[in-house]
C-alpha cells in the first residue's frame, strides 16, 4: 500500500461529498460537466483493475467508495437535467 495513493484517494473522496449534496439540493446541472465526471470514472475502473490483476490490496476499497460516489453524482446529473428540461417546458 503506498501511503501516497490513499492520501490520493483520500482527498479526490473528500471533494465528492459537498459536489453531491450541491447537485441534491441545487436540483440544477449548472457548474457541473458529465464527460469529466464520466472521466474520472474511467480512471477509477483503471485503478481498480490494476489492483485486482497486478496489486490487490485494501486501498482498491478507496477505489471502489469514489466510484460510487461520482456515479451517485451522475445520477443526480442526470436527473437535474430531467427537471431543467421539464422546467423549461413547462414555462
Amino acid at each position: 500500500m503506498s501511503p501516497y495513493e490513499i492520501l490520493m484517494l483520500v482527498c479526490f473522496g473528500f471533494a465528492w461529498p459537498p459536489s453531491i449534496y450541491k447537485s441534491w439540493k441545487s436540483r440544477q446541472t449548472g457548474g457541473k460537466s458529465v464527460i469529466f465526471m464520466l472521466i474520472v470514472e474511467l480512471g477509477y475502473v483503471a485503478g481498480i483493475l490494476n489492483k485486482i490483476f497486478y496489486h490487490f490490496d485494501a486501498v482498491v476499497w478507496l477505489y471502489v467508495l469514489n466510484f460510487a460516489m461520482v456515479g451517485v453524482d451522475i445520477v443526480l446529473y442526470l436527473r437535474n437535467r430531467a427537471i431543467e428540461k421539464t422546467s423549461a417546458t413547462v414555462h
